[in-house]
C-alpha cells in the first residue's frame, strides 16, 4: 500500500496554485469553488447547534432526520415513474471526496479492473488505484471545445471482468453531461454483466439546460433499489458549502452495513453541527439552489463569449458544472502554460493535464477556468489579462 501511495501523482492544480497562493495580484480561478460565502441561514443553523451543545458523536450513517430529508430531497428531483428512495439507502459522509473513497473501499479489491471516464477530477482515478485496482480510462472526445462520449468505445471497455465503472456527470472539468439515453445503455449493460456503477453526481443541480429547479439526468431516474449503483453527492457546490465537508451516498441496502463500518474506520461520523447545517440547506433548497444556478449561468454566459472571441482560444459553453474548459492549441504543455499565465499574466487557471490519465499531444493546451465568481467584473478582467498575454 505504501508503494501505491508513493507512486500517486501529486495534484497538478496544487503545483500551480501553491506557488502563488499568497500573491494578491493573481486572479485565482484554479480551485473548484465559488468565492461566495455559505448562505446565512445555513451558518446560523450550525451556530445554533453548537450553542445547544451538540458536540458529540452521531450515528455512523448520519442523523436520522438528515437521512430522511435527503431521501425526500432526492425523490423531489426525480421524474414521474422513478423508483422512490427511502432513507435506509442513504449514508451521510464527510464530503463528496470521502463518499467516493468509501465507495472505492467498499467495492474494489487489489487486482480488480476499474474503468474511469476522463478527463476527470484526478481523485476519481487515484482512489481505485489506492485500493490496488487496475485502472483503465476511456476519454471523452473534444470537437471545437465541446466534449462527447463514444458510447461504443465505452461499452467495449466494460469487459466481463470489469468490476466497476466510475463516471462523473455533469463532468469536472468539461461540463459534459450524460443523457438519459446514455445512462439507460450503461445501466442495461451493468445489469447484464454484474458491473458496479459509481456515479459522481455532485454537480447534478448545476445544470443549465433544464428548467428552474430541475437537475441533470441522474442514474437514480432509472435505477431500482437492487441495481449495482452507488451515487455520490455533496452539499459543496449546490449550497456553497465546500469547506463544511458534507456529502452523502445512495446505495443498495445490501451495502449499508459495510459502509457503516467503513465510516466508523474513516471518520466515525460527520459532525452534528455540520449535519444541522445540511438540514437547513435542504429546508431552504428551493430558494438557495436556484439562485446559485442562476448566478452561475450569468457567470458562464459572461465568460464563455469573451473567451470565444479570442482568435486562438477553443471553448464551448458547458451544459453543467462550474468550469469553462478551454484550449490554446499553440501550446503543447498545459502545466507549463498554467505556470506561465500565473507568472506573466497574473492569471491563475488549472492545467488541463491534471484531469487526463495520459495526455496525447491533441489533449495538451487545455486549461480549466472556474467561473463561480461573485463579481462578474473579475471574469472580464481575467479575460483581459489572457488577451494581453496572448498578444505578447
Amino acid at each position: 500500500m505504501r508503494g501505491l501511495v508513493d507512486g500517486l501523482q501529486e495534484s497538478l492544480i496544487r503545483v500551480v496554485a501553491n506557488a502563488a497562493l499568497d500573491r494578491p495580484d493573481v486572479l485565482k480561478f484554479w480551485f473548484g469553488e465559488s468565492d461566495e460565502v455559505t448562505p446565512t441561514v445555513i451558518r446560523e443553523a450550525a451556530s445554533a447547534s453548537l450553542g445547544a451543545g451538540e458536540t458529540f458523536y452521531s450515528h455512523n450513517l448520519g442523523l436520522p432526520e438528515l437521512r430522511h430529508a435527503l431521501a425526500a430531497y432526492s425523490n423531489a428531483l426525480r421524474p414521474a415513474g422513478a423508483a422512490s428512495l427511502s432513507s435506509d439507502r442513504i449514508a451521510v459522509t464527510s464530503g463528496g471526496v470521502n463518499g467516493l473513497m468509501i465507495a472505492a473501499q467498499s467495492l474494489v479489491d487489489a487486482g480488480d479492473r476499474v474503468v474511469v471516464v476522463t478527463p476527470v477530477w484526478p481523485n476519481l482515478v487515484a482512489q481505485p488505484r489506492v485500493m490496488g485496482a487496475r485502472v483503465y480510462t476511456v476519454s471523452l472526445r473534444p470537437r471545437q471545445g465541446a466534449w462527447s462520449l463514444d458510447m461504443e468505445e465505452l461499452l467495449e471497455a466494460l469487459t466481463p471482468d470489469t468490476r466497476a465503472l466510475v463516471i462523473n456527470s455533469p463532468n469536472n472539468p468539461t461540463g459534459w453531461t450524460l443523457s438519459g439515453q446514455e445512462q439507460a445503455q450503461i445501466l442495461s449493460h451493468a445489469r447484464k454483466t454484474g458491473l458496479w456503477i459509481v456515479a459522481d453526481e455532485v454537480y447534478e443541480r448545476l445544470y443549465f439546460d433544464a428548467g428552474k429547479g430541475a437537475c441533470a439526468p441522474s442514474f437514480l431516474d432509472l435505477a431500482t433499489a437492487e441495481d449495482r449503483l452507488v451515487v455520490v453527492n455533496s452539499f459543496s457546490k449546490s449550497f456553497l458549502m465546500t469547506g463544511w465537508r458534507l456529502g452523502w451516498l445512495t446505495l443498495p441496502r445490501t451495502m449499508m452495513s459495510a459502509v457503516g463500518k467503513l465510516l466508523e474506520f474513516n471518520t466515525s461520523c460527520a459532525p452534528v453541527f455540520v449535519q444541522r447545517a445540511g438540514l437547513a440547506a435542504l429546508h431552504h433548497a428551493d430558494q438557495i439552489t436556484p439562485e446559485v444556478v442562476g448566478h452561475l449561468r450569468r457567470c458562464r454566459d459572461t465568460l464563455v463569449p469573451l473567451l470565444s472571441a479570442l482568435p486562438t482560444v477553443e471553448v464551448a459553453a458547458p451544459p453543467g458544472g462550474l468550469y469553462a474548459f478551454l484550449r490554446l492549441p499553440a501550446h503543447h504543455d498545459s502545466l507549463l502554460l498554467a505556470k506561465r499565465l500565473v507568472q506573466e499574466a497574473g492569471l491563475g487557471l488549472a492545467p488541463g493535464n491534471a484531469f487526463f490519465e495520459s495526455v496525447a499531444p491533441q489533449m495538451q493546451g487545455w486549461l480549466r477556468w472556474c467561473f463561480a465568481s461573485a463579481d462578474l467584473a473579475r471574469l472580464r478582467q481575467g479575460v483581459e489579462r489572457l488577451e494581453r498575454w496572448l498578444r505578447l
